[in-house]
């Protein structure tokens, strides 16, 4: 080890980019590589989100229209032929929870869940989740199985 090839350990150093600001002699003094005069140039400057240079934003030309209820509940919808699936793999046998139907990716967690009247049912389950169409409880109740809304 000589002084020509000491150097600082791996990952100890962070210096990214280019020194500004630092004199005329550095080579980027003066105005520091901002340019003269304008918004850019002064210090404390932030662009606005969406600004696009004094030109009407995207966000103010685009029309708005309609209306969004605040209260609104949105329901994640599992068929019948979904529940038939999980009878024919194994994974249920006589009871489908909120919780069953999380495990197996067919909801999230949080979710309001409503079973839709798509496809057909066999096997007689009890099901117990939110909200129901009728063709889905009917179907449900026919197969001799049981609806439990939450």
């Amino acid at each position: 080890m000589n002084l020509h090839n000491l150097k600082p350990a791996e990952g100890s150093t962070h210096k990214d980019g280019k020194t500004i600001g630092r004199g005329q002699g550095s080579g980027k003094g003066g105005t520091a590589t901002r340019g003269h005069k304008g918004a850019k140039s002064r210090s404390g400057y932030s662009k606005k989100i969406g600004f696009e240079g004094g030109q009407m934003p995207l966000q103010r030309r685009v029309p708005k229209f309609g209306f969004t209820n605040i209260n609104r509940k949105d329901f994640t919808g599992v068929n019948l032929n979904k529940l038939q699936e999980l009878v024919d793999n194994g994974i249920v046998k006589d009871a489908v929870t909120i919780d069953v139907l999380v495990e197996n990716r067919l909801a999230g967690k949080n979710d309001l869940i409503k079973i839709l009247g798509g496809g057909e049912l066999k096997a007689p389950l009890k099901v117990s989740v939110h909200k129901f169409t009728a063709s889905a409880k009917a179907a449900i109740e026919a197969a001799g199985g049981e609806v439990i809304s939450l």
